[in-house]
C-alpha cells in the first residue's frame, strides 16, 4: 500500500477500474468510461495515471477476447465463452477496484499491455 496516496488519488484510481462496468450499459462503455477518467486525471494524478492505463489495456483485451466470442458463437463455442468471459471480467475488476482503493497498483492477469 502506498501511503503517500490521497484519497482522491485512491477514488480516482478506483474508479478508473469500476467505471469498466459500464459497458454492462451500452456498448464499449468498458472502455469509454475508463478512458474518459484517465485522460482528465493522468496529468495531476501519477497513481489514477497507471490504475487507469491498466484498466484500458484489460478492457481492450476484454473487447477483443468478446468480440472473438462473437465470432465463434457462430459454430456454437463462443454461446459458451462469453459468460465465462463476462464472469471473470466482472470478478477482475472487482478486485482491482478494491487495492485500488487500498491505494495498491493492481496487475490484471491475462492482459494484453498496448498501452506503454
Amino acid at each position: 500500500m502506498d501511503s503517500e496516496l490521497s484519497k482522491d488519488e485512491r477514488m480516482w484510481g478506483m474508479l478508473c477500474h469500476l467505471g469498466a462496468l459500464a459497458g454492462f450499459a451500452f456498448p464499449l462503455g468498458n472502455v469509454i468510461v475508463p478512458l474518459v477518467i484517465w485522460m482528465i486525471k493522468k496529468e495531476e494524478m501519477p497513481f489514477v495515471e497507471d490504475q487507469g492505463r491498466e484498466s484500458l489495456n484489460f478492457q481492450i483485451t476484454v473487447a477483443i477476447a468478446m468480440a472473438g466470442c462473437f465470432i465463434l458463437s457462430f459454430v456454437g463455442i463462443g454461446v459458451l465463452l462469453m459468460p465465462v468471459v463476462g464472469i471473470g471480467a466482472l470478478v477482475l475488476v472487482i478486485i482491482a477496484a478494491t487495492r485500488a482503493n487500498d491505494g495498491e497498483r493492481y496487475r490484471y492477469p491475462w492482459a494484453l499491455r498496448l498501452l506503454i
